[in-house]
């Protein structure tokens, strides 16, 4: 089973709004999903309340169905014909009602009776008791009748689930009363969980999301148990613990009720509970720190084992292999060592666990060849199983032939409850213990995260230091990897060598940009990318997943750095230096106090909602996963001395900062999928200067004698053009008589630099292209023109005019070129503009606006005078005949 972020969870209780593209990156249409489910708006009619019938019975034919014998149903009143009855002739009855079975069938979807109303007393006597009819509500119009065509029942009206159709809107009834306990409760919802999620076998213990449920599931459940039972849960408590038993539980007690075996009714007065014990634990919170504590103290089952061979393993289990990191850690092993590795991966078979595998590192940009499926052995199973899903006999062979284990399968979901996510994170980690003391003992690799320090207010992240405080996390993920750890540290005191590898942000890959959707660094990076605000924080301990993947690999395949903590988290980045990357990339950003920067985010994603910012504005309203946010922005620096050191000694790369070149890949990535903004052509300029050029020009093959020029402001809307494109935008105007006696504008333009990076325009050619202009002009009849120039770089001892002179051709859209010349940048203007005359944004702080213009006049200088070397290094050479084919002709003499 690979890494899996299960379903989101919405943060509010209007479920219809909040559950849009509750599948992260799959919108749905919510409102059609309650429909189909028939959870329309119940009816609003109010129930039978008409005046009894006050003379001789209706004569309209009654209904088909055996009347019932007690007091009216407790279902869903029927909208269709009465029942069939006949009514009571006599004087108004005083004795038990009829003694009818309950009525089976679906109630008649006839128009009531319509016989004159009786004139006798209505019955008196003390409604039935026998049990509601079990038959299917009616689906017609309620009835508009008038009342009661025999003698009406007098009890209580039913507390069926009002509105049985979707949209229903009138003759539905009000609540009645309904007899719950936290058994019977719980059991019916687990029976509706049942039918909704094909072949699982679900009791009242078991998560429904670990039994196969997704979000639409949950939507569908949710509902459903509304309309069959009345119980109004939300989306929130399916996601905070998804057993049945619990769900009982937590509605009883949010309605005010005990939670024992003692009946309760819907609708009637609430029960006053006691407060918790010592008035500061909520129930919910103590039944989970109540859970954890038993989740740990499981370790403790574990037999006392001596250590495991001290040497470099041959076969490796690895769970988690489909998800971000444990597909570039698959690589990793592969790539850095001899072993053949064992991937657990959650299918119905082999080959079908094949093919998930060798989708998953293809949709991670890494390669699915024929030498990696022969190193790799896929074993279907599941991490959430006992023994991992696998056979008696399975389990034996594995904990016999494998001689190291790498756990990295988790659930990675921030909104999602303790309970909800312990069978993924918490028990599947105490099966991989009982795996690695079974057979031939084995180190176990445990993939944690920094997570376990996310505490606010917490001094230091050392990578012996103490963890946070359990009861000072609230999030459901921090819980549980905290809760795994400890689990771990007591299985360390039974022999078991585990070594913890904490990564924290997992950043996209340098080279690559394959990156997690669905991790909170890629949702902040494309939230800072489109709205250019920041929260507040300390820092960030990110790094990316092929540095992560390389450090963790190489740890696993080192004994002598078994059993050790490791803090995975590269090189942190500041605030002020996540301020000046993002102003240098075109991006600057407005630092915001949390509260700010959350509602105004929740704001602008509302009014432009994607999907993948979807999952961010649901962690923004979750309390649990803002505890978890706000941990992050106030930690300090992660202290990952061991790692350095172990990276040292091994000479691999080391850390970089999680910086705009490191995001580069990544961001055009998210920019292709319309998650990120990166910035555009249109948006205003960061930096710009003015460009005048004179000169002459002619017809072709003619003398160039006529007058030319130009007033054009070359810009750029980031750094991030200039690296990625080599690009600077160009607008302004040029005047030449000869083609309009109005100067003609510059309607779209742009000129490179060093195109195709430098290498000549012909083989074997001298001239190197510095600069190529391409502009489309307009003049002012309407008629367009193209330009194109070129600055070019020749072995000859003017380079000062090189840089300044443009040779270029004109003419009209779609015709060759009328006019040919050059023109060049006079040289009393040539610093004037483009060195003291570089303007930058002044929105930026003055420090930033320093910071830009040394920046572009050292690309931008070094650029040019690279290029501008270029031809005379070239000729040097074949002075020299230092050329490629020197070898040839020194042996052929």
């Amino acid at each position: 089973m690979g890494e899996h972020s299960g379903p989101t969870r919405p943060g509010s209780t209007n479920q219809l709004d909040r559950a849009e593209s509750i599948e992260r990156g799959n919108p749905m249409d919510i409102a059609a999903l309650l429909a189909a489910t028939g959870t329309g708006t119940p009816g609003t009619g109010t129930p039978g309340t008409g005046t009894p019938g006050t003379g001789t019975p209706g004569t309209g034919t009654p209904g088909t169905g055996t009347p019932g014998t007690g007091t009216p149903g407790t279902g869903t009143p029927g909208t269709g014909t009465p029942g069939t009855g006949t009514p009571g002739t006599g004087t108004p009855g005083t004795g038990t009602p009829g003694t009818g079975t309950p009525g089976t069938g679906t109630p008649g979807t006839g128009t009531p009776g319509t016989g004159t109303p009786g004139t006798g007393t209505p019955g008196t006597g003390t409604p039935g008791t026998g049990t509601p009819g079990t038959g299917t509500p009616g689906t017609g119009t309620p009835g508009t009748g008038t009342p009661g065509t025999g003698t009406p029942g007098t009890g209580t009206p039913g507390t069926g689930t009002p509105g049985t159709a979707p949209g229903a809107d009138a003759g539905s009834p009000g609540p009645g009363t309904r007899q719950w306990d936290a058994r019977t409760l719980a059991n019916s919802i687990a029976a509706v969980a049942g039918r909704l999620i094909p072949g699982a076998a679900i009791d009242v213990d078991s998560d429904i999301f670990d039994s196969g449920a997704t979000s639409v599931v949950a939507v569908e459940f949710v509902a459903e148990v509304a309309r069959e039972h009345g119980v109004e849960l939300t989306l929130d408590d399916v996601f905070a613990d998804a057993r049945p038993r619990a769900l009982a539980r937590r509605w009883l007690r949010a309605n005010g009720f005990a939670v024992d075996d003692v009946a309760v009714a819907v609708g009637a007065a609430p029960a006053v509970t006691a407060p918790p014990v010592g008035g500061t634990v909520d129930p919910d919170t103590a039944d989970t720190l109540a859970q954890i504590l038993a989740d740990v103290a499981l370790a403790d089952r574990l037999p006392f084992v001596g250590p495991p061979p001290r040497v470099a393993p041959r076969r490796i289990l690895l769970t988690g292999a489909t998800g971000f990191l444990g597909s570039h850690m698959l690589l990793d092993l592969l790539r850095h060592s001899d072993v053949h590795v064992v991937c657990l991966v959650r299918a119905e078979d082999e080959a079908a666990g094949l093919r998930r595998l060798g989708a998953a590192l293809r949709g991670f940009h890494l390669p699915w060849s024929a030498e990696v499926r022969r190193r790799i052995t896929v074993l279907p199973g599941d991490i959430r199983s006992p023994r991992l899903g696998l056979t008696d006999e399975r389990w034996n062979a594995l904990a016999l032939e494998v001689d190291a284990i790498v756990g990295i399968a988790a659930a990675v979901d921030f909104l999602r409850g303790y309970s909800s996510l312990r069978q993924s994170n918490v028990l599947s980690t105490l099966t991989l213990a009982e795996l690695a003391v079974t057979g031939t003992v084995k180190p176990l690799h445990h993939i944690s995260s920094i997570a376990v320090f996310n505490e606010v207010g917490i001094d230091t992240i050392g990578e012996d230091d103490p963890v946070a405080h359990i009861d000072k996390l609230g999030a459901g993920y921090d819980q549980t990897k905290w809760a795994a750890e400890a689990a771990l540290r007591r299985a360390r005191e039974h022999g078991l060598v585990v070594t913890f590898l904490r990564p924290g942000g997992i950043g996209g890959h340098r080279e690559t940009g394959a990156h997690n959707p669905h991790d909170l660094s890629s949702a902040m990076l494309a939230a800072i990318s489109r709205f250019r605000t920041l929260p507040e924080f300390r820092c960030f301990n990110v790094a990316s997943v092929d540095w992560v993947s390389r450090v963790a690999a190489a740890i696993v395949n080192e004994p002598g750095a078994w059993g050790y903590n490791y803090n995975l988290t590269g090189v942190a980045q500041t605030m002020d230096a996540t301020v000046r990357e993002t102003a240098v990339a075109g991006m600057p950003v407005r630092v915001q106090h949390w509260e700010q920067w959350r509602d105004e985010a929740l704001h602008r994603i509302a009014d432009d909602p994607i999907p993948e910012l979807g999952f961010l504005a649901l962690m923004l309203q979750s309390p649990g996963a803002t505890d978890l946010i706000r941990g992050s922005l106030t930690a300090p620096p992660a202290d990952s001395a061991r790692t350095l050191a172990f990276v040292r000694e091994h000479k691999l790369p080391q850390p970089l900062p999680y910086d705009s070149q490191s995001q580069q890949k990544t961001f055009e990535r998210m920019a292709a999928a319309g998650v990120a903004r990166l910035p555009q052509r249109e948006d205003a300029p960061y930096l710009w200067f003015a460009e005048s050029m004179e000169g002459l020009l002619g017809a072709p093959g003619e003398p160039a004698d006529l007058p030319c020029s130009t007033a054009l402001t070359l810009s750029i809307t980031s750094m991030y053009q200039l690296v990625s494109e080599r690009r600077v935008d160009v607008s302004g105007q040029l005047t030449c008589p000869r083609i309009h006696s109005e100067p003609l504008t510059v309607t779209d333009g742009e000129l490179l630099v060093r195109p195709q990076q430098g290498v000549p325009w012909r083989t074997g050619g001298l001239e190197h292209p510095l600069m190529r202009y391409r502009l489309t002009l307009r003049d002012a009849d309407g008629r367009t023109w193209w330009l194109h120039g070129e600055k070019t770089a020749r072995a000859r001892r003017d380079l000062w005019r090189q840089v300044r002179a443009l040779r270029l051709e004109i003419g009209r859209t779609g015709e060759p070129a009328a006019l040919t010349g050059e023109i060049v940048v006079p040289a009393d203007t040539y610093l004037r503009d483009q060195v003291d005359g570089l303007h930058v944004d002044p929105n930026l702080p003055e420090r930033q606006q320093r910071l830009a213009r040394s920046i572009w006049l050292a690309w931008f200088g070094a650029e040019v005078g690279r290029g501008a070397l270029q031809p005379v290094l070239r000729a040097a050479a074949e002075l020299l005949d230092l050329r490629r084919g020197a070898t040839g002709k020194e042996l052929s003499r």
